[in-house]
């Protein structure tokens, strides 16, 4: 693809809790969403919910889709909680 060819974006819906939305994507974001959730051993609705949870409503789903590919590919998505081993402790009381 060179810089002047023009991008191909599509729609695409999921189910997310329930509901239908829809959202639109260029085909290299979709086909990394695909991949980063082959690679995390998920569904690639089960990775949109997950994206869309964490957004807290702020943007749109587009948006934050491909913000999250692009942390995603730099190595800063920042961790989840199902993420982080139980052994860590969040919000310990106390010194050190």
């Amino acid at each position: 693809m060179t810089i002047t060819e023009p991008l191909l974006i599509h729609k695409h819906s999921a189910t997310l809790h329930g509901h239908r939305t829809s959202f639109s994507l260029e085909d290299e974001f979709w086909s990394e969403l695909k991949a980063i959730a082959k690679e995390r051993g998920m569904s690639l609705a089960g990775l949109i919910t997950e994206i869309d949870d964490h957004r807290g409503g702020i943007g749109n789903l587009s948006s934050s889709l491909r913000l999250y590919v692009l942390r995603h590919l730099k190595g800063t998505v920042p961790a989840i909680a199902r993420d982080v081993p139980d052994t860590i402790e969040h919000g310990a009381k106390g010194g050190a």
